[in-house]
């Protein structure tokens, strides 16, 4: 009985592991053409409310998905303890086609009881004002000595769209993503570096590599320090990210090819955007300074500090958000207005990336780190280039071969146990009847007829045909309860 539960509890978790394969997303766009935005494919839908008191609960290590009109104010729940450090993100995904311009922004913000704002950010498109997907991220962080937003309780997640007169009214789709961080064991340093290099590093040695940008922060492409190379459509926005760990820094920047149309065309501002997230999806700094002419072009991200968790006490927005360890996210975006000029068919794009300095200790957190840290998988996912969604299939394929041995392995082991067992039982089974009694009958085909009168000679009256005397109706080698030319295992074993 113990075997034929393990083997049922093995195969049950092959058969959930092959499930979650096949519940997998994967990348379907057409080539060639913008990709749309790729979704959590474990998001919730919900609906924020427009008074507080009334806003759903989301829950730590949860995406939602939502949308939010012009002008709409939505409010969410969110229940904090007085130790863990939330991050509540929200990215704005306007339609491709759709106008928008620097004064379009979704704000996000978590507020305590009394409305006081804890945190707050905006997604904004500033100078490159054409529809993309931006993100920001408001934060509630426990500090020492802290008076405000330190206690346990309800608190309230508030998104606000803001619209300019000259903007498309439709909609926006909102993804949010509650994450959070544990605090600490105790108090570590709280002044940040006032200096770190600056100077942008040599391009990275090995020559170019090709991996195919993702379509959302879900399906963002892994990279290691390398120059990698890529192609971008119009309009057209891609997503890659990079594990930095603590005391690490990250330099990125991006190169657009050249173009084959004619010198004619007319020369485009802010060609390319260059943005940069870190793992709880907190904007963190961007580069859109490119002025396309058709000739090759680069920007590239101003220098940051090194990651360190007292970064999140300095003032500067982008030395802030480099506060943990884990998957830093690059977006890059082409204006439409290129493909009006240059032609829609995708233009050759690189990136340079370089992840200097020495790795440092983690801070010692009282409990998981979670997202904010650089595992021994995430350095094997950038080595590969593969996306969350992929290393989590090869992970479960791991799953499914695994326990598709554990099963075979059962199996085989539960045969060979049997066999043994049944030649066991034959070698013990008592000799047959008297020697005046009629030899044993053949165990016969299922099919065939019993005999339509009485006993046979040498069967005693209601004895099965084939039955032995005296061996309590079995025959040598069966076992209980098991019909005569029955195969396998006894019933009950």
């Amino acid at each position: 009985m113990k075997r034929q539960r393990g083997t049922g509890r093995v195969t049950l978790a092959a058969m959930a592991a092959m499930c979650a394969v096949a519940a997998l997303p994967g990348q379907s766009w057409a080539a060639g053409e913008p990709n749309p935005y790729a979704f959590d494919s474990g998001a919730k839908t919900v609906k924020g409310a427009p008074v507080n008191s009334d806003g759903p609960p989301l829950s730590a290590g949860s995406t939602y998905k939502d949308t939010i009109k012009p002008g709409e104010k939505l409010y969410y729940r969110v229940d904090l303890d007085a130790k863990t450090n939330a991050y509540i993100s929200a990215v704005a995904v306007p339609k491709p086609a759709t106008k928008v311009s620097s004064a379009d922004r979704l704000s996000v913000s978590i507020e305590d009881r009394s409305g006081y704002k804890c945190g707050d950010g905006d997604a904004q498109f500033g100078s490159a004002s054409y529809a993309r997907p931006v993100a920001a991220y408001a934060d509630r962080t426990i500090v020492k000595d802290g008076s405000r937003c330190q206690d346990a309780g309800a608190y309230y997640v508030l998104l606000q769209r803001s619209k300019a007169d000259t903007s498309t009214p439709e909609p926006w789709d909102v993804e949010i993503r509650f994450a959070s961080e544990s605090g600490l064991k105790a108090q570590g340093p709280t002044a940040p570096a006032e200096n770190w290099p600056s100077a942008s590093p040599p391009a990275p040695a090995g020559g170019p590599g090709k991996r195919q940008g993702g379509t959302s922060f879900t399906d963002a492409t892994s990279l290691k320090q390398g120059e990698w190379q890529d192609a971008i459509t119009p309009g057209q926005t891609l997503f890659y990210r990079v594990p930095v760990d603590w005391g690490q820094q990250l330099f990125a920047s991006a190169d657009l090819g050249s173009s084959t149309a004619p010198d004619s065309a007319k020369s485009v501002s802010s060609a390319l955007v260059l943005s940069l997230h870190n793992p709880a999806r907190g904007y963190v700094d961007d580069a859109s300074s490119l002025y396309y002419d058709g000739k090759q072009k680069s920007l590239a991200l101003d220098p940051l500090p090194p990651v360190a968790y007292e970064n999140r006490y300095d003032y500067t927005s982008s030395t802030n958000a480099m506060r943990f360890a884990g998957w830093y996210y690059l977006s890059v975006t082409l204006n439409p207005e290129v493909g009006k000029e240059y032609g829609t068919n995708a233009i050759p794009l690189t990136l340079r990336v370089n992840v200097e300095g020495k790795v440092r200790g983690a801070p010692a957190y009282d409990g998981p780190a979670g997202d904010f840290q650089v595992t021994k998988d995430d350095q094997e996912a950038a080595d590969s280039g593969k996306s969350a969604p992929e290393a989590a299939k090869s992970d479960t394929m791991q799953l499914v071969a695994a326990a598709g041995i554990g099963a075979g392995t059962v199996l085989v082991l539960g045969l060979g146990a049997w066999t043994l067992l049944a030649r066991r039982r034959t070698a013990g089974a008592p000799a047959q009847g008297p020697a005046h009694a009629a030899p044993v009958a053949p165990v016969t085909d299922a099919a065939a007829p019993f005999p339509a009168q009485g006993p046979a000679a040498g069967q005693v009256p209601g004895q099965v045909p084939g039955q032995v005397p005296g061996g309590h109706g079995r025959l040598p080698g069966q076992a209980p309860g098991q019909a005569p030319g029955q195969y396998g295992p006894p019933p009950t074993w």
